[in-house]
């Protein structure tokens, strides 16, 4: 069954993707790119407003694929007191190679929940997702870098999507990029671990408007309602 991650910018967002019913609160700054990181501060404080209520999650930035950059903000992100870090890889192979085998030892000695996020429009390397599940990677996702109005499936196709599904078996997998209502009933047939959404739960559908706990609430009983007709055509 996939769950459903809400991305905010504040405490205050995050109560309101709480009350409404999500299950993954994801911090994200939708002003500074795909994966725009908010201050440590405004994490902290949105980690301390959920208070262990749900999984929270937040995003190091837009970074360039350097392994010593990449670590240091991994680890100060952790100060946050953030359930799951998540990366974004950008890079060539080699880079992102170099990455991965820079976080296994930080990932085994500190115990991090750690997620991978590739981009739908920018050549996601599908090959990265063995290594990351070695790495100790708690999940691997799937997002778009550019944020244009085209959505995910509007990058790879289903077949494709669900191969990455399969492929990152033994990780969390996340489905996400401009999702809205129309298409996150496809998505779920691809039976993804979770299902991440932000501008289809903001006022005017802008993403970087303010969230609306109504649409989370009405995405949420959608979203339970596609998750039971999958389970029903698995059953027949």
């Amino acid at each position: 069954m996939s769950k459903l991650l809400i991305s905010v910018t504040s405490a205050e967002e995050a109560l309101l993707a709480l009350e409404g019913g999500a299950d993954i609160i994801d911090m994200k700054n939708p002003h500074e790119g795909a994966l725009g990181a908010l201050p440590h501060s405004i994490v902290r404080q949105a980690v301390e407003a959920v208070d262990g209520r749900r999984i929270t999650s937040a995003t190091t930035g837009d970074l360039p694929m350097q392994p010593e950059l990449i670590c240091q903000a991994v680890m100060q992100m952790k100060m946050t007191g953030v359930d799951i870090i998540k990366v974004g890889f950008f890079g060539s192979e080699r880079d992102n190679m170099a990455c991965i085998h820079a976080l296994q030892p930080l990932i085994a000695e500190h115990k991090l929940a750690m997620v991978a996020v590739l981009m739908a429009d920018i050549a996601p390397q599908l090959t990265l997702l063995p290594l990351l599940r070695e790495a100790g990677f708690w999940g691997a996702m799937l997002d778009t870098a550019h944020k244009d109005g085209r959505s995910l499936l509007a990058h790879m196709s289903e077949q494709e999507l669900r191969e990455f599904v399969h492929l990152a078996a033994g990780m969390q997998t996340g489905l996400a990029g401009s999702l809205n209502i129309e298409n996150i009933e496809n998505i779920v047939k691809m039976k993804p671990s979770y299902v991440g959404v932000r501008g289809a739960v903001c006022e005017g559908l802008d993403r970087v408007a303010k969230l609306c706990k109504s649409r989370v609430s009405a995405l949420r009983v959608l979203l339970y309602n596609y998750n039971k007709s999958v389970e029903s055509a698995d059953l027949a």
